[in-house]
């Protein structure tokens, strides 16, 4: 380099001296501040994350506590703050020490979407349907407090349904009261047909919002025996009076004849049934389908097929159905055992008024009371019913236009139609009651479940068969 160059530029230099150190001391206070933001923020997001388990589980738990029995607004808001992240609960941690469920929470709701979309109907405490829960808690900051920012407070919220998750699969023994008196008319708004016709119309509510295969599949393959490879929710068709086994096809077969009904006998006779159809899983060719397999026979018994009437009320032997719920029983044991994590439930159809007479009950007891005898014939189908949920089986009792009175060889004590369908549930929660059916007494009304109609009952059935699940909270 020219000398009088270097001289020339010896100035210039000298005054970029220092630059660098100011440069760092901006640099310094930024640096800091961006490892502040990231540190604090990653605080918040996990606290975050940590807050929003606690709040669904809390809402979980209060939606369980819902569908129960005798739930109450107290028994809801105890589980919600059991299993919340507030200090010395079950989600309680150390990082949450100062969370709290917010104040007016957790907050019952009648969401209308659930009602009318799932048939969650709002039978919980204050006539609500799903839970939702609130938590709070104050982030204690490392940094960002140096630079201004306050502790940061967090909230989480969580809605949760009674029901809409799908659970094990289920084995579902329907017994439909076939009795002449379901050759009646119900001529109220919810059917306006004949019992029977509107019992199987409930019944197709039900196949409709089963599970037939995993709902991943598009199509749940060909069916062998009625059933598909990958079974979720098979279901199984029994009716009484019983029929004699030559004879059971006749009411799935679309044919002009009708199935032989056989009296009440004891011991049952192997050439008798109750059971029209074994455990199917048929009736839809998908998860998915919205309209039912007319080529599954239990479709077709339950009059799903143009053309064909599916099973009829022949009658002839009276009401008796103990034996019906037994041997309902025993077939879900045998299917329990085929699927061992399958769960088992009973839907039961009648008026409950038994009424057979001893011509109709060969082999029974006439002084005993109890199976099988013609006296007591509500009261043993109440102990049947028990003895089943008492072995792990769920027991629906849709009571169909039960009368006032009725149960005559039930002496004592005394047990009416409506009272005998109550027993016979598994509690109070699932038993149903259509009371608007032409000859049904307006008193027979079950508390739990106020919904009539047939369709509507069978659709909060399938729902029932649903456990708690988690829900958009901006759900209405």
């Amino acid at each position: 380099m020219n000398r009088n160059n270097e001289v020339f530029l010896r100035p210039a230099n000298k005054g970029r001296r220092g630059q660098v150190l100011v440069f760092f001391t901006l640099l310094v206070p930024m640096m800091f501040g961006l490892t502040a933001m990231v540190v604090d923020f990653g605080r918040i997001y996990y606290f975050n994350n940590e807050l929003t388990a606690s709040t669904q589980a809390a809402a979980l738990a209060g939606a369980y506590a819902m569908s129960q029995a005798g739930a109450t607004s107290s028994s809801v808001s105890t589980a919600v703050t059991n299993y919340s992240g507030t200090s010395s609960d079950l989600n309680a941690d150390a990082n949450l020490s100062s969370a709290a469920i917010m104040s007016g929470y957790p907050k019952l709701k009648c969401l209308t979407t659930l009602k009318t979309v799932w048939g969650t109907q709002c039978n919980g405490p204050s006539s609500s349907n799903a839970v939702v829960v609130a938590e709070q808690v104050k982030v204690p900051l490392f940094f960002m407090p140096m630079f201004g920012g306050p502790t940061a407070t967090i909230t989480a919220m969580a809605t949760a349904a009674m029901r809409g998750s799908v659970v094990a699969p289920w084995n579902i023994a329907i017994i439909l009261d076939s009795t002449s008196s379901m050759n009646d008319t119900d001529s109220d708004s919810n059917c306006n047909s004949t019992r029977i016709s509107c019992a199987l119309s409930g019944i197709r509510i039900l196949l409709n919002s089963l599970a037939p295969c995993d709902p991943d599949e598009t199509t749940c393959g060909a069916a062998t025996g009625g059933n598909v490879a990958n079974s979720v929710d098979r279901v199984s068709l029994l009716t009484f009076p019983p029929i004699t086994t030559a004879s059971v096809a006749d009411d799935y077969n679309c044919g002009s004849t009708n199935p032989t009904i056989v009296p009440y006998a004891y011991p049952f006779p192997g050439t008798s049934t109750y059971q029209v159809l074994g455990f199917k899983s048929d009736y839809r060719t998908s998860d998915t389908a919205t309209s039912l397999n007319s080529s599954s026979d239990l479709v077709i018994a339950t009059g799903g097929k143009s053309g064909c009437n599916g099973i009829l009320a022949i009658g002839g032997d009276g009401t008796y159905y103990a034996q019906a719920i037994m041997t309902a029983q025993a077939a879900l044991v045998a299917a329990q055992a085929l699927y061992p994590t399958s769960q088992n439930a009973i839907v039961m159809l009648s008026d409950g008024n038994a009424n057979a007479v001893a011509a109709k009950m060969p082999g029974a007891s006439t002084t005993s009371g109890v199976y099988m005898s013609t006296l007591q014939q509500c009261h043993q189908a109440v102990t049947a019913a028990q003895n089943a949920a008492t072995a792990g089986t769920r027991v629906y009792a849709v009571a169909y236009g039960a009368e006032a009175s009725g149960c005559t060889t039930d002496t004592s004590p005394t047990i009416t139609p409506c009272q005998t369908m109550e027993g016979i549930a598994s509690n109070s929660a699932y038993f149903f009651s259509d009371y608007t059916a032409t000859g049904g007494s307006s008193s027979c009304i079950s508390a739990s479940q106020p919904v009539t109609g047939l369709n509507q009952i069978f659709q909060v059935i399938s729902t029932d068969l649903t456990e708690v699940k988690l829900i958009p909270n901006n759900t209405t």
